[in-house]
């Protein structure tokens, strides 16, 4: 469920003007608080206690990167709900100083992630690439030393937020290069949400043959959309797999039938949130 713009606090990765905070806002609204972490096990941890924010932000997967397998485990050992989620189409951009142009640069600072959606356009450049922990840490950073020799890879809102110039803009190779966001609450401050039409659950099934084929048979069955299976590891068991699944319907009543149907089949079923299916931002 949404607040009202600015009455929210929300625990992110990263520091402030990245990608994380973008979603942020674009769920939210644009006077949204931001708490910033180093780590996604601290936007989960933030996440976990009201006294500190109200809601977090954690990326979870990226239509070229695939998906983000610790925070599904980060996730599982939470006592958070997914009330929403949001898919941000990342560009990138190469960001420098006023007055600083192309042919001044000498190194280029960002996230590993961000370099190599970058390496087309970088390659035809002999500069050196510095790997940071952050895109937006990288654009502060450049600011913060006034320097003319150093560009970084980073958002618009990062341009924005440290008065940095966007020398090149959409520098990624792939254009269709999107992440989905979670947005998690603790579990007992979740509000119901109207008209919802999508759900993600967990379960593992035993190792007969067909176990998983007929869960996937009965969602089927009964009406429901299979927009996502993802398999991770269940570090408690050896060689023993967790299943995440998005599940879309046009009716609550559709996926209680279908969670019913597949108990006698599955185990452990566990839904981390029944919600409204998230929009496609481009910024």
């Amino acid at each position: 469920m949404k607040e009202e713009a600015g009455s929210v606090k929300v625990s992110i990765q990263g520091m402030e003007g990245s990608f994380h905070q973008e979603a942020a806002r674009h769920y939210f609204g644009n006077d949204t608080q931001v708490v910033c972490c180093h780590t996604f096990s601290q936007v989960v941890k933030n996440a976990n206690n009201t006294t500190v924010c109200d809601a977090g932000i954690m990326a979870i997967e990226n239509s070229i990167a695939g998906s983000i397998l610790a925070n599904y485990n980060l996730l599982r050992k939470s006592n958070l709900r997914i009330t929403g989620e949001i898919y941000l189409h990342i560009r990138q951009n190469l960001l420098a100083n006023p007055g600083v142009t192309l042919s001044d640069i000498h190194e280029v600072h960002s996230h590993p992630m961000a370099l190599q959606q970058c390496l087309k356009f970088l390659d035809a450049h002999n500069w050196k690439l510095v790997e940071t922990e952050d895109t937006a840490l990288s654009a502060k950073n450049v600011a913060a030393h006034h320097s003319k020799h150093i560009a970084a890879i980073a958002s618009n809102l990062a341009a924005n937020l440290y008065n940095l110039n966007v020398l090149v803009p959409d520098i990624h190779t792939v254009k269709n290069n999107y992440t989905r966001f979670l947005v998690l609450q603790k579990a007992d401050h979740v509000q119901e949400i109207s008209a919802p039409n999508k759900a993600t659950i967990t379960f593992h099934t035993d190792n007969s043959r067909g176990s998983l084929a007929r869960v996937l048979s009965l969602i089927a069955d009964g009406g429901i959309d299979l927009s996502k299976l993802q398999s991770f590891p269940i570090p408690e068991k050896e060689w023993r797999y967790m299943f995440g699944a998005d599940l879309e319907f046009e009716t609550i009543d559709t996926l209680h039938t279908v969670l019913d149907k597949i108990k006698p089949h599955a185990n452990d079923i566990k839904v981390y949130g029944i919600y409204k299916k998230g929009k496609t931002i481009t910024v």
